[in-house]
């Protein structure tokens, strides 16, 4: 278990066997937060990796196998208004579930990272991996994070697949609407996401342009 099956910007992904993963964060912490969403939205049907066990900073979950959604946009297995299906599917079944733990009817689980890259597709259907940033509220702030992570993408310059995001983008935003509670996310994204204030400030820009229509 020395070389990490797959990295992301927080943790590496080990193969336990041909059945399991180990998930580990780098900068440590609690998963059990993350691990009882993850098991909850699995006992509700919700396409999720099964919790094996929650332990620290490591996670234990079935293994998968498939390309990421943004693996499969960039080699052409998919066109970008099926991709843009997938993703603003799998909002509408996650905000179709009634929150776990807050009292407020309108609020529900949301994922504040579900961009294609956190979507895998597996050979049964897809599933949505990497719930570190969950949290309850309105499912709006979900569905305009993911458009401002696709905008973050589509303005930057030396990203090849910036005109894929840019299409994904208003692809997406014409499935789910238009992008609300902007600054909210701008706020989110810039606690949680790897950009500084230009980057977001362009992003929000073209999400606010799109999102017109």
């Amino acid at each position: 278990m020395t070389v990490p099956l797959a990295s992301g910007r927080d943790a590496d992904v080990y193969a336990l066997d041909a059945h399991r993963v180990l998930r580990r964060y780098r900068a440590g912490g609690d998963v059990r937060p993350e691990a009882d969403v993850m098991r909850y939205l699995h006992r509700l049907g919700y396409p999720v990796p099964e919790v094996w066990r929650a332990e620290g900073c490591e996670l234990e979950l079935t293994r998968l196998s498939g390309p990421t959604l943004t693996e499969a946009l960039r080699d052409g297995d998919i066109d970008v208004r099926t991709g843009a299906d997938v993703l603003a599917d799998l909002h509408r079944r996650l905000h179709a579930l009634p929150a776990r733990l807050s009292d407020d009817p309108a609020d529900r689980v949301l994922h504040l990272d579900l961009h294609p890259g956190n979507i895998l597709l597996t050979e049964d259907a897809p599933v949505v991996i990497d719930w570190r940033n969950t949290a309850e509220g309105p499912p709006e702030l979900d569905t305009t994070t993911t458009a401002l992570i696709l905008a973050e993408v589509a303005t930057d310059p030396g990203e090849p697949l910036a005109a894929t995001a840019e299409q994904l983008l208003a692809d997406f935003l014409a499935e789910v609407g238009t992008a609300g509670l902007l600054d909210e996310a701008v706020a989110l994204r810039a606690r949680t996401g790897p950009h500084g204030p230009d980057t977001l400030a362009r992003a929000a820009a073209l999400v606010a342009r799109v999102g017109r229509g």
